[in-house]
């Protein structure tokens, strides 16, 4: 065979190796919409490890715990603020009936040594004497009565203003005393919150750590194997020059019956000669022969091993790749165009039999419910070249299993006309390139898509982030990419780049951050930052109004770059400074 047959990939998943903080502390903001904590769920096999798949399953147990905590503190802080504003009331209240009191207190008491002195005859008889008339007389008389009719009003109204005084009083002091407990128990729960998300990061310590040194492991397997596979193709390239085989054209293999001089039929599996290759004799080996665009094309492909993956849109390079933009990018650039997306390069490509696989060829993936969800380049009878969402890169990995494995086409055979290809089954989950595909959380508010990728929230390998050109700052490569376009345009406005506090977050970093804020960070494994899709922003585009945050609100879309609908002045949880990649604009 052309490549040998390399050692089985390991199992061991890769999960983020730097833990390097930011230059500058964190905000401890959310970075996730008021009140979503949306799980992760991707099924286990989405993960390049059942170990890392199985730590993320714990890790959203103490996230689901932790976010019941922060929503029972919540309702003590309204319930307190309640208590607290019924108290201010009540003591108000009481103030004020203490001063109605004390304002009519002189006048009851004359009023009372009045009824208890004279009992009222002396001026009954001092208007019987000086009456001039009957007239007179009826009418003093029923004057006094009216007189001491509004005296008697007057001191009741006294008395009961003086009783409810004494009620507000007492609700008062019961009010403080509720009050006061209730404050007394948010004070047990913010401790109990504190301690909770300590015991969080002691019981995580050692599996972060535990995977960490898994992905190294992992990752020096992948390197390995990657550089074996590469050192092959060398040799190979090496010894058709050896032997003077010039690669011809595809179009002068593709008839069997009419191969270049020196070229010899390579049967099939059935006894039949294959089209699009041939073989030569070579000191008493068979070397095969791929036409010049196949060789061109698996070249370009055993370069790019190591780059990162990337899903959705723009990974056709040249800094990541999703698993179709691979194949349409290396063999569109030897000169067979091809189409973008995985289901339609194998509805176009004409078909050989799986049995007859070789170099150069596409080996599609499946099964049938989830449509075509992968393609990789045919190295040999067990591996292939593909941009893998499970071990987010490029990387040589294992041929799709028989019961998984939809198609082989062979692209120096030319294009067909499309035929039918399985596509995704009502209810099944996106799955793309090995690995499950989250929509957009909001669509509405251009809020970051969720998981990608074949590790959990915060603990993605270094190897598939990129570098946004701002410090060591990192993020997803399509939003690395998109971030520092809008950078650069960002500088012809206001004569510097885009400054930055905090971009990828490492799940333990948000640990760290939840334990010291609890009431002001998010719950480990939610935040946006932890998926490479989220930067905070400073020097003037922190605050709502500046002329940079105008100038990122009217630009920013056209980059894939938001402030998300939560974020915004009015949204819930003002965060200026917090943006997210969408994706590019639709």
């Amino acid at each position: 065979m052309a490549v040998a047959a390399l050692m089985v990939l390991s199992s061991t998943a890769p999960v983020h190796a730097r833990n390097d903080p930011p230059p500058e502390e964190p905000r401890a903001e959310a970075g996730i919409a008021p009140g979503a904590n949306p799980p992760d769920s991707r099924p286990g096999e989405a993960f390049a490890d059942p170990a890392v798949a199985r730590l993320q399953s714990a890790a959203h147990e103490v996230q689901r715990e932790l976010d019941g905590l922060a929503g029972e503190i919540a309702i003590a802080e309204d319930r307190l603020a309640g208590t607290e504003e019924a108290a201010r009331a009540a003591r108000y209240e009481r103030a004020a009936a203490d001063e109605a009191v004390a304002a009519n207190q002189d006048a009851v008491d004359e009023f009372s040594r009045s009824l208890f002195t004279a009992m009222g005859r002396a001026d009954e008889f001092r208007l019987l004497v000086t009456a001039a008339n009957p007239e007179e007389l009826l009418d003093g008389a029923s004057l006094l009565g009216r007189v001491r009719s509004a005296q008697d009003v007057q001191l009741t109204g006294a008395l009961e203003r003086q009783r409810a005084a004494k009620a507000a009083e007492e609700a008062a002091v019961e009010q403080e005393r509720l009050a006061a407990s209730r404050k007394a128990e948010l004070v047990r729960r913010n401790g109990d919150a504190v301690n909770k998300a300590d015991a969080v990061s002691a019981e995580l310590r050692d599996p972060i750590a535990e995977a960490n040194a898994a992905v190294i492991e992992q990752q020096r397997r992948q390197r390995d194997r990657n550089r074996e596979t590469a050192d092959n193709w060398r040799a190979y390239l090496a010894r058709l020059r050896e032997a003077g085989v010039e690669p011809p054209p595809s179009a002068s293999l593709r008839d069997p019956a009419r191969l270049p001089a020196g070229m010899r039929v390579l049967k099939g599996h059935d006894g039949a000669a294959q089209a699009g290759l041939a073989q030569v004799g070579f000191e008493g080996q068979r070397l095969l022969v791929l036409p010049k665009e196949t060789m061109s094309a698996l070249t370009a492909a055993i370069d790019v091993l190591g780059k990162p993956y990337v899903p959705h849109d723009g990974g056709s390079g040249p800094l990541a790749y999703s698993c179709d933009g691979l194949v349409s990018a290396v063999f569109g650039e030897a000169g067979l165009p091809l189409p973008g997306s995985a289901g339609e390069q194998l509805a176009r490509g004409r078909p050989v039999a799986p049995a007859d696989a070789q170099p150069g060829d596409l080996a599609f993936a499946g099964p049938d419910r989830y449509g075509v969800q992968s393609v990789g380049i045919v190295l040999d009878r067990k591996t292939m070249v593909v941009a893998d969402a499970r071990l987010a890169g490029v990387v040589v990995a294992d041929l799709p299993a028989e019961a998984n494995l939809l198609g082989i086409v062979r692209p120096s055979l030319g294009k067909r006309d499309p035929v039918a290809v399985p596509h995704r089954q009502p209810g099944e989950l996106k799955w793309r390139c090995g690995g499950v595909e989250a929509e957009p959380r909001s669509r509405d508010s251009g809020e970051a898509a969720g998981a990608w990728g074949g590790y959990p929230n915060g603990l993605i390998p270094s190897a598939a982030l990129c570098s946004m050109g701002r410090g060591s700052h990192v993020l997803r490569c399509d939003a690395a990419q998109a971030f520092h376009a809008m950078s650069q345009a960002y500088a012809r406005e206001f004569g510097t780049p885009l400054c930055a506090t905090d971009s990828y977050r490492t799940f333990d970093l948000q640990v760290d951050l939840y334990r010291r804020k609890p009431a002001l960070a998010a719950i480990p494994g939610t935040s946006n930052h932890g998926w490479g899709l989220a930067v905070d922003l400073c020097g003037g585009a922190e605050s709502f109004g500046t002329r940079q945050y105008r100038w990122l609100w009217a630009n920013g879309p056209a980059f894939g770059w938001v402030n998300p609908g939560w974020a915004r002045e009015g949204g819930g949880r003002e965060e200026p400074w917090h943006w997210e990649f969408a994706g590019p604009p639709r």
